[in-house]
Protein backbone atom coordinates (compact mmCIF):
# COMPACT_ATOMS: atom_id res chain seq x y z
CA UNK A 1 0.00 0.00 0.00
CA UNK A 2 1.71 3.06 -1.13
CA UNK A 3 0.83 6.66 -0.06
CA UNK A 4 2.02 10.32 -1.09
CA UNK A 5 1.22 13.29 0.86
CA UNK A 6 1.17 16.41 -0.84
CA UNK A 7 1.96 19.55 1.40
CA UNK A 8 4.10 21.55 -1.23
CA UNK A 9 4.71 24.91 1.63
CA UNK A 10 5.36 26.59 3.93
CA UNK A 11 6.94 25.69 6.92
CA UNK A 12 3.80 25.84 9.44
CA UNK A 13 1.72 24.19 6.98
CA UNK A 14 4.05 21.32 6.62
CA UNK A 15 4.82 21.04 10.57
CA UNK A 16 1.35 20.84 10.94
CA UNK A 17 0.51 17.36 8.54
CA UNK A 18 3.06 15.82 10.84
CA UNK A 19 0.39 14.09 12.67
CA UNK A 20 -1.35 12.83 9.42
CA UNK A 21 2.08 11.11 8.86
CA UNK A 22 2.65 9.57 11.91
CA UNK A 23 -0.73 7.88 12.74
CA UNK A 24 -1.20 6.47 9.07
CA UNK A 25 1.84 4.95 9.74
CA UNK A 26 1.11 3.77 13.51
CA UNK A 27 -2.56 2.86 12.02
CA UNK A 28 -0.96 1.22 9.03
CA UNK A 29 2.17 -0.45 9.64
CA UNK A 30 2.62 -1.80 5.85
CA UNK A 31 1.63 1.52 4.04
CA UNK A 32 4.87 3.08 2.24
CA UNK A 33 4.52 6.92 2.62
CA UNK A 34 6.12 8.92 0.35
CA UNK A 35 5.76 12.93 0.96
CA UNK A 36 6.29 15.78 -1.67
CA UNK A 37 7.15 19.34 -0.87
CA UNK A 38 9.18 22.40 -2.19
CA UNK A 39 12.52 21.28 -2.16
CA UNK A 40 13.31 24.29 -0.28
CA UNK A 41 11.65 22.94 2.40
CA UNK A 42 12.77 19.19 2.77
CA UNK A 43 14.81 20.08 5.87
CA UNK A 44 11.49 20.37 7.89
CA UNK A 45 11.19 16.37 7.11
CA UNK A 46 14.41 15.33 6.29
CA UNK A 47 14.41 12.98 9.57
CA UNK A 48 11.33 12.01 9.92
CA UNK A 49 11.29 8.40 11.12
CA UNK A 50 7.36 7.81 9.41
CA UNK A 51 8.28 8.79 6.05
CA UNK A 52 9.51 5.72 3.60
CA UNK A 53 10.59 8.50 0.99
CA UNK A 54 10.84 12.47 0.63
CA UNK A 55 10.19 13.68 -3.22
CA UNK A 56 11.22 17.31 -4.21
CA UNK A 57 9.23 19.41 -6.09
CA UNK A 58 11.37 21.49 -7.93
CA UNK A 59 11.75 24.09 -10.47
CA UNK A 60 11.50 21.76 -13.60
CA UNK A 61 7.95 20.47 -12.98
CA UNK A 62 8.24 17.90 -15.96
CA UNK A 63 11.09 15.92 -14.48
CA UNK A 64 9.36 15.85 -10.76
CA UNK A 65 6.31 14.34 -12.25
CA UNK A 66 7.75 11.82 -14.25
CA UNK A 67 9.91 10.68 -11.49
CA UNK A 68 6.80 10.65 -9.29
CA UNK A 69 4.76 8.46 -12.18
CA UNK A 70 7.39 5.63 -11.90
CA UNK A 71 6.50 5.41 -7.87
CA UNK A 72 2.85 3.95 -8.81
CA UNK A 73 0.86 5.33 -5.67
CA UNK A 74 -1.72 3.86 -4.53
CA UNK A 75 -3.46 7.08 -2.57
CA UNK A 76 -2.68 10.33 -2.92
CA UNK A 77 -3.21 12.17 0.34
CA UNK A 78 -4.10 16.10 -1.01
CA UNK A 79 -3.16 18.79 2.10
CA UNK A 80 -2.21 21.18 -0.12
CA UNK A 81 -5.23 21.07 -2.67
CA UNK A 82 -4.97 23.90 -5.53
CA UNK A 83 -4.79 23.97 -8.94
CA UNK A 84 -1.22 22.59 -8.99
CA UNK A 85 -1.92 19.75 -6.81
CA UNK A 86 -4.93 19.12 -9.01
CA UNK A 87 -2.42 18.90 -12.22
CA UNK A 88 -0.13 15.93 -10.19
CA UNK A 89 -3.13 14.25 -9.14
CA UNK A 90 -4.48 13.92 -12.31
CA UNK A 91 -0.83 13.27 -14.15
CA UNK A 92 -0.28 10.30 -11.59
CA UNK A 93 -4.01 9.02 -11.49
CA UNK A 94 -3.74 7.08 -8.00
CA UNK A 95 -6.35 4.35 -7.44
CA UNK A 96 -7.88 6.88 -5.50
CA UNK A 97 -7.29 10.69 -3.57
CA UNK A 98 -8.43 12.26 -0.70
CA UNK A 99 -8.10 16.30 -0.20
CA UNK A 100 -8.67 18.53 2.80
CA UNK A 101 -11.42 21.14 2.76
CA UNK A 102 -9.63 24.46 2.69
CA UNK A 103 -13.07 26.44 3.65
CA UNK A 104 -11.85 29.14 1.33
CA UNK A 105 -15.38 30.26 0.79
CA UNK A 106 -15.81 30.94 4.79
CA UNK A 107 -12.34 32.18 4.91
CA UNK A 108 -13.79 34.88 2.24
CA UNK A 109 -16.75 35.57 3.86
CA UNK A 110 -14.73 36.52 7.37
CA UNK A 111 -11.94 38.68 5.43
CA UNK A 112 -14.31 40.40 3.34
CA UNK A 113 -17.94 40.51 4.84
CA UNK A 114 -16.81 40.03 8.47
CA UNK A 115 -19.02 36.54 8.97
CA UNK A 116 -17.26 34.01 10.87
CA UNK A 117 -18.63 30.87 9.95
CA UNK A 118 -15.54 28.99 10.13
CA UNK A 119 -16.54 25.45 11.86
CA UNK A 120 -14.11 26.20 14.68
CA UNK A 121 -12.12 22.66 13.83
CA UNK A 122 -8.10 22.88 13.93
CA UNK A 123 -6.58 22.61 10.38
CA UNK A 124 -4.75 19.65 12.06
CA UNK A 125 -8.04 17.94 12.58
CA UNK A 126 -9.19 18.41 9.07
CA UNK A 127 -5.67 17.14 7.70
CA UNK A 128 -6.79 14.03 9.53
CA UNK A 129 -10.15 13.65 8.29
CA UNK A 130 -8.35 12.58 4.68
CA UNK A 131 -7.50 9.53 6.12
CA UNK A 132 -10.20 8.56 8.47
CA UNK A 133 -10.93 6.14 5.80
CA UNK A 134 -8.36 4.00 6.62
CA UNK A 135 -8.95 3.38 10.08
CA UNK A 136 -7.06 6.17 10.92
CA UNK A 137 -8.14 8.33 14.46
CA UNK A 138 -5.77 11.46 15.82
CA UNK A 139 -3.52 9.92 18.57
CA UNK A 140 -3.69 13.13 20.28
CA UNK A 141 0.13 13.57 20.74
CA UNK A 142 0.69 16.75 18.85
CA UNK A 143 3.02 17.57 15.96
CA UNK A 144 6.20 16.33 15.14
CA UNK A 145 9.95 17.72 14.29
CA UNK A 146 13.17 15.70 14.51
CA UNK A 147 16.41 17.97 14.41
CA UNK A 148 19.51 15.81 13.02
CA UNK A 149 22.33 15.72 15.64
CA UNK A 150 24.71 17.58 13.16
CA UNK A 151 22.23 20.87 13.20
CA UNK A 152 22.30 20.67 17.14
CA UNK A 153 23.45 23.98 18.54
CA UNK A 154 26.39 23.92 20.89
CA UNK A 155 26.44 25.87 24.08
CA UNK A 156 29.70 27.92 22.78
CA UNK A 157 27.71 29.17 19.80
CA UNK A 158 25.68 31.12 22.26
CA UNK A 159 26.70 33.75 24.44
CA UNK A 160 27.80 32.83 27.87
CA UNK A 161 24.85 34.97 29.68
CA UNK A 162 22.35 32.47 27.74
CA UNK A 163 23.84 29.25 29.59
CA UNK A 164 21.54 29.44 32.15
CA UNK A 165 18.32 29.74 30.26
CA UNK A 166 16.65 32.31 27.72
CA UNK A 167 13.92 32.90 25.90
CA UNK A 168 12.91 33.46 22.18
CA UNK A 169 11.23 36.25 20.64
CA UNK A 170 10.58 35.09 16.82
CA UNK A 171 10.66 38.77 15.28
CA UNK A 172 10.11 37.89 11.82
CA UNK A 173 7.03 36.65 9.67
CA UNK A 174 6.28 36.04 5.89
CA UNK A 175 4.05 39.31 5.81
CA UNK A 176 4.65 42.75 7.50
CA UNK A 177 0.82 42.98 8.70
CA UNK A 178 1.92 39.55 10.77
CA UNK A 179 4.52 41.28 12.93
CA UNK A 180 4.88 43.71 15.28
CA UNK A 181 6.76 47.10 14.53
CA UNK A 182 9.91 47.30 15.59
CA UNK A 183 9.40 50.38 18.55
CA UNK A 184 6.81 47.73 20.04
CA UNK A 185 8.96 44.92 20.17
CA UNK A 186 12.19 46.83 21.79
CA UNK A 187 9.57 47.80 24.30
CA UNK A 188 8.44 44.53 25.09
CA UNK A 189 12.24 43.09 25.54
CA UNK A 190 12.28 46.28 28.59
CA UNK A 191 9.85 44.65 29.82
CA UNK A 192 11.18 41.42 30.16
CA UNK A 193 14.33 41.22 32.72
CA UNK A 194 15.52 38.15 30.98
CA UNK A 195 17.88 36.69 28.54
CA UNK A 196 16.28 37.31 24.98
CA UNK A 197 17.17 35.03 21.65
CA UNK A 198 16.10 37.11 19.03
CA UNK A 199 14.79 34.56 15.73
CA UNK A 200 13.95 35.25 12.47
CA UNK A 201 15.76 34.70 8.54
CA UNK A 202 18.27 36.56 7.12
CA UNK A 203 15.46 39.14 5.80
CA UNK A 204 14.99 39.74 9.88
CA UNK A 205 19.17 40.29 10.81
CA UNK A 206 19.28 44.10 10.50
CA UNK A 207 16.07 44.50 12.39
CA UNK A 208 17.63 42.31 14.99
CA UNK A 209 20.61 44.09 15.15
CA UNK A 210 18.56 46.88 15.90
CA UNK A 211 16.19 45.51 18.24
CA UNK A 212 19.66 44.24 19.98
CA UNK A 213 21.79 47.26 20.16
CA UNK A 214 18.76 48.14 22.92
CA UNK A 215 20.54 46.16 25.15
CA UNK A 216 23.84 43.31 23.93
CA UNK A 217 23.76 41.88 27.01
CA UNK A 218 20.51 40.82 27.58
CA UNK A 219 19.74 40.41 23.89
CA UNK A 220 21.17 38.04 21.45
CA UNK A 221 20.43 38.79 17.26
CA UNK A 222 20.19 35.13 16.06
CA UNK A 223 18.31 36.38 13.00
CA UNK A 224 19.98 34.42 9.81
CA UNK A 225 23.05 33.02 11.61
CA UNK A 226 21.52 29.36 12.09
CA UNK A 227 19.48 27.59 9.51
CA UNK A 228 16.21 26.37 10.23
CA UNK A 229 16.70 23.32 12.14
CA UNK A 230 19.44 25.32 14.48
CA UNK A 231 16.55 27.50 14.88
CA UNK A 232 14.33 24.45 15.82
CA UNK A 233 17.12 23.51 18.31
CA UNK A 234 17.25 26.38 20.07
CA UNK A 235 13.17 26.85 19.94
CA UNK A 236 13.30 23.44 22.03
CA UNK A 237 16.00 24.70 24.28
CA UNK A 238 13.89 28.07 25.01
CA UNK A 239 12.03 28.37 28.24
CA UNK A 240 9.15 30.45 26.67
CA UNK A 241 8.68 31.21 23.00
CA UNK A 242 6.66 34.51 21.84
CA UNK A 243 6.41 34.68 18.70
CA UNK A 244 4.28 36.27 15.91
CA UNK A 245 2.15 33.73 13.58
CA UNK A 246 5.04 31.83 12.00
CA UNK A 247 6.45 28.32 11.24
CA UNK A 248 8.60 29.09 14.37
CA UNK A 249 5.53 29.16 16.55
CA UNK A 250 4.38 25.65 14.91
CA UNK A 251 7.58 24.33 15.45
CA UNK A 252 7.76 25.45 19.46
CA UNK A 253 4.48 23.15 19.46
CA UNK A 254 5.92 20.44 18.63
CA UNK A 255 8.33 20.58 21.25
CA UNK A 256 5.51 21.47 23.97
CA UNK A 257 6.91 24.75 24.45
CA UNK A 258 4.77 27.60 26.70
CA UNK A 259 4.09 30.14 23.38
CA UNK A 260 2.43 33.56 23.94
CA UNK A 261 0.90 34.08 20.43
CA UNK A 262 0.89 37.11 19.11
CA UNK A 263 -2.19 38.01 16.25
CA UNK A 264 -2.19 40.89 13.22
CA UNK A 265 -4.11 40.60 10.99
CA UNK A 266 -4.88 36.87 10.79
CA UNK A 267 -7.13 35.64 13.99
CA UNK A 268 -6.79 31.82 15.71
CA UNK A 269 -10.40 31.22 14.55
CA UNK A 270 -8.89 30.14 11.08
CA UNK A 271 -7.64 27.18 12.93
CA UNK A 272 -3.89 27.57 12.71
CA UNK A 273 -3.39 28.28 16.51
CA UNK A 274 -0.21 26.66 18.67
CA UNK A 275 -1.70 22.92 18.32
CA UNK A 276 -0.80 20.69 21.41
CA UNK A 277 -2.97 17.35 20.43
CA UNK A 278 -4.45 16.25 23.50
CA UNK A 279 -1.98 17.11 25.80
CA UNK A 280 -2.07 20.31 27.47
CA UNK A 281 -2.29 23.68 26.26
CA UNK A 282 0.74 25.59 26.92
CA UNK A 283 0.14 29.04 24.52
CA UNK A 284 -2.04 32.41 25.29
CA UNK A 285 -2.99 34.47 22.35
CA UNK A 286 -2.68 38.22 21.99
CA UNK A 287 -4.63 39.86 19.84
CA UNK A 288 -6.67 43.13 19.19
CA UNK A 289 -10.20 42.53 19.05
CA UNK A 290 -13.26 44.07 18.09
CA UNK A 291 -11.11 45.96 14.92
CA UNK A 292 -13.70 46.45 11.83
CA UNK A 293 -10.96 45.73 9.57
CA UNK A 294 -9.61 42.46 11.05
CA UNK A 295 -9.32 40.17 9.76
CA UNK A 296 -7.98 41.22 6.91
CA UNK A 297 -6.55 38.81 5.00
CA UNK A 298 -6.13 35.12 5.91
CA UNK A 299 -2.38 35.52 4.59
CA UNK A 300 -1.49 38.89 5.16
CA UNK A 301 0.03 41.92 3.13
CA UNK A 302 3.38 43.52 3.06
CA UNK A 303 1.30 46.67 4.98
CA UNK A 304 -1.76 47.87 6.25
CA UNK A 305 -4.08 48.19 3.47
CA UNK A 306 -6.04 50.94 5.59
CA UNK A 307 -2.79 52.43 6.82
CA UNK A 308 -3.24 52.71 10.42
CA UNK A 309 -1.90 48.75 11.34
CA UNK A 310 -4.09 49.26 14.47
CA UNK A 311 -4.11 45.12 14.89
CA UNK A 312 -0.33 45.37 15.77
CA UNK A 313 -0.26 49.13 17.19
CA UNK A 314 -2.50 49.16 19.95
CA UNK A 315 -1.36 45.65 21.47
CA UNK A 316 -0.81 46.00 24.90
CA UNK A 317 3.53 45.01 25.44
CA UNK A 318 2.26 45.29 28.97
CA UNK A 319 0.28 42.56 29.25
CA UNK A 320 2.09 40.76 27.10
CA UNK A 321 5.35 41.44 28.96
CA UNK A 322 3.29 40.87 32.20
CA UNK A 323 2.58 37.06 30.79
CA UNK A 324 6.18 36.10 30.03
CA UNK A 325 7.22 37.46 33.41
CA UNK A 326 4.59 34.84 35.03
CA UNK A 327 5.33 32.18 32.89
CA UNK A 328 9.37 32.65 33.76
Amino acid sequence: MKFLIIRLSSIGDIVLTTPVIRCLKKSVPEAEIHFLTKTSYTSILNENPYISKLHEWGKNEKESLDLLKKENFDYIIDLHHNLRTLRIKRFLKPAKHFSFPKLNIQKWLYTALKINVLPGIHIVDRYMETVKSFGVRNDGQGLDYFIPQKDEVQASDLPATHASGYLSIVIGAALNTKKLPVEKIKKLTQEIQYPIILLGGPEDRITGEEIAAEDRIKIYNACGKFNLNESAWLIKQSLLVISHDTGLMHIAAAFHKKIIAIWGNTVPAFGMSPYYGNTENKSQNFEVRHLFCRPCSKIGYNKCPLGHFKCMQHQNIEQIGQAAKEWL
